[in-house]
């Protein structure tokens, strides 16, 4: 192209999600980290919330331009923005489970607007012989921003302009909906993209080039704080979550990150990623001061070689971290090469006994473009006739394992997630018991910052969370006495704390939110279907 683009439309694929249909979607499969892949088996308890498309949303923040960005349209809303505008370039961002409607949106590109060039990024482009798949003009694979720069003939080693993002929406949890307020917002940040660790299953890693490498956007911790500065003004938050596949293994960075906190006195709550040998470079009072809160570690097998577990001890770590009311957010991978029927629960079982706040499984699963599905198809593993829809590590194998069948594999990771919920809990109740561990233990701290982010949580648990534990108590007396013993025990040790006014509103309020859970429960048992909103975003429009 000679002219550089007059508009462009940058789109998500549409919806629905939560659905069969005839483009690949899949009920089982809806577009919710937590439901999907975290809490699913834990009934009304279970948390549910949307994530925007955050590379689209760099895309639109660091070019000039004139730009619309629809995020989870509908097919229908797809097609009339096509016949609306006149676009020059269509870009399409999507996953491998959802190749079925990035072919269609081509098709109806081509259709209804034929002079638009489309071009197709994120991590469908991993899939073999994409180029075969779908109509499109140019695959873009890894980091975005510098390819449609160039593209578009604008700069591409211009600075990297951060997007405001608001971390979730669409809150809703015991069958009620939960309006964010200001001490509950979260601001998505995004340091880097890509994990050097380099995990043979790891899609994000291999993605941005593999082990030994990742893109950097922002190398000093002065930079970052900058973001999260104009992040705090714009969205009146103090909470971040830290986008950034292995934050703590930077730890100049961090570090520098949080002598500006100290000098500007800023009391931020973080939640970060990161490997277990990366946490122990820091002592605990180096990460309770950095505000970190919640932290996602790989829990996978002792029996496994992966460099980010070498030496550690997870089960003493966990027990560490959240003994200092720091939350653990546990990533087990099931039916590894090793495992077999007879020996998977001695893992399974260790993995659960960690007892972190949420835990995710996920299936042992070779996904196009990572080291693990090469090494899967040169051994005449991988399973033909496969829909990439089923692909996704929360349905069933799609290769021959040594001892598991495709069949058991989805038998045993559904069995991991109610293990895991049976024997610990809602991970809603165990996010209280650690949020009231953190305050206990630093609530008359000697840094006003750390007291200032502790008194923050204590007035959630003082108010609404004291009714969410009446109520999860209440709710699980007939079908799991134990759990619901241990909920009445940090129901009542809290009430003490906390005094009368405490108790006898989240008595009050408790009993409307176990009806709403009960009436969510028995209505919607495997979890109410549930669609994120339209986005439709202009920037630069004349």
């Amino acid at each position: 192209m000679s002219v550089p683009p007059r508009r462009i439309l940058l789109t998500s694929v549409f919806k629905p999600f939560a659905v069969d249909d005839e483009f690949g979607s899949r009920a089982i499969n809806p577009v919710e980290l937590y439901h999907n892949q975290v809490t699913r088996e834990q009934g009304p308890f279970s948390l549910r919330m949307f994530h925007r498309t955050w590379s689209l949303m760099f895309l639109r923040e660091n070019i000039s331009t004139p730009c619309t960005l629809l995020d989870f349209p509908t097919r229908e809303r797809f097609i009339r923005e096509l016949r609306t505008c006149e676009y020059d370039m269509v870009g399409i961002s999507s996953i491998v489970v959802n190749v079925g409607k990035v072919r269609e949106m081509c098709r109806l590109v081509r259709l209804h607007s034929p002079h638009s060039t489309i071009v197709v990024g994120g991590h469908v482009t991993s899939i073999p012989g994409i180029e075969r798949l779908i109509d499109a003009d140019h695959i873009v694979r890894g980091e975005g921003v510098r390819w449609l720069r160039a593209f578009l003939g604008e700069d591409p080693e211009a600075p990297i302009r951060h997007p405001l993002i608001p971390s979730s929406f669409g809150f809703r949890v015991m069958g009620v909906p939960v309006n964010e307020n200001r001490r509950s917002r979260s601001a998505t940040i995004v340091p880097s993209v890509g994990c050097p660790m380099g995990c043979n299953f790891c899609t994000t890693s291999a993605f941005f080039g593999g082990k030994g490498k990742f893109v950097n956007f922002y190398d000093r911790g002065d930079e970052l704080f900058r973001v999260m500065c104009d992040a705090e003004r714009r969205l009146a938050t103090r909470s971040f979550f830290m986008m950034d596949e292995n934050f703590l293994l930077h730890k100049r960075r961090a570090l520098e990150l949080l002598a500006c906190m100290q000098e500007h006195g800023k009391p931020w709550s973080m939640y970060v990623f990161s490997s277990a040998n990366a946490v122990r470079q820091y002592d605990i009072r180096q990460l309770v001061e950095l505000g970190v809160e919640w932290v996602w570690l790989g829990l996978e097998s002792s029996r496994t070689s992966y460099v980010k577990l070498a030496g550690a001890d997870t089960l003493a770590l966990t027990r560490e971290l959240q003994g200092h009311g720091i939350c653990v957010h546990g990533s087990t991978i099931v039916g590894m090469e090793h495992h077999t029927p007879d020996n998977i629960w001695d893992d399974l079982d260790r993995a659960i006994a960690h007892d972190t706040v949420f835990h995710q499984f996920m299936l042992y699963t070779p996904m196009p473009g990572t080291p693990l599905h090469r090494q899967v198809a040169a051994e005449g593993r991988l399973l033909e006739g496969i829909d990439p829809a089923d692909i996704h590590g929360q349905y069933q194998f799609n290769f021959r394992h040594p001892a598991i069948s495709r069949e058991q594999s989805k038998v045993l990771l559904d069995a991991a997630f109610r293990a895991d919920y049976e024997r610990n809990g809602p991970s809603l109740y165990r996010l209280m018991r650690t949020m009231f561990d953190r305050y206990r233990r630093y609530g008359a701290d000697a840094d006003p910052r750390v007291r200032a982010r502790v008194e923050r949580a204590a007035r959630q648990l003082r108010g609404s969370y004291m009714a969410a534990l009446w109520a999860m108590e209440r709710c699980l007396q007939s079908t799991n006495r134990a759990v619901s013993d241990r909920i009445r025990e940090l129901r009542e040790e809290m009430g003490r704390e906390f005094g009368a006014r405490s108790r006898l509103s989240g008595a009050a309020l408790g009993r409307l939110l176990a009806w709403a859970a009960e009436r969510e429960a028995a209505a919607f048992p495997a979890g109410r279907p549930l669609e994120p909103r339209t986005f439709v975003e202009r920037t630069n429009w004349a």
